[in-house]
């Protein structure tokens, strides 16, 4: 069921220092700053040869990672996103083998303009998994 590894998600207070760290220090390519206000944050993309790194910082009042971020102040990894080749064949494998869904269970578009679906950490040794139909 599992693909590959689509991106690791880093969550972060300032989005332009970060992907200054990026781009002026490591020599990666960033993008742009996409809002993404059906999520609640603000994205950029890391491109790197295997994978992408996504900084996320929040948007709004009721961003998702504003918690996060308050409990780390500095930022951190906030979650991992696995690629699948069908995304309500995999809720429905993976509900039936009791892992949690998280929201109403209904896949959203993602950043990349492709269904997500996000997995309770307690289900995945502490981890927010997110799942993305490739």
């Amino acid at each position: 069921m599992i693909g590959r590894l689509n991106h690791v998600a880093i969550a972060v207070p300032d989005i332009a220092a970060a992907s200054a760290i990026y781009r002026d220090t490591l020599g990666a390519q960033v993008s742009e700053t996409v809002a993404q206000p059906d999520h609640g944050v603000t994205t950029v993309f890391i491109e790197l040869p295997n994978t992408k790194i996504e900084l996320l910082e929040p948007l709004g009042e009721n961003s998702p990672i504003a918690g996060f971020l308050e409990k780390n102040l500095t930022g951190g990894i906030h979650h991992v996103c696995y690629e699948v080749a069908d995304i309500m064949n995999a809720r429905d494998q993976l509900v039936e083998k009791g892992a949690r869904v998280l929201g109403d269970g209904n896949p959203k578009t993602g950043a990349h303009g492709k269904p997500v679906l996000f997995l309770h950490p307690k289900d995945f040794c502490g981890t927010l998994v997110e799942l993305e139909q490739c």
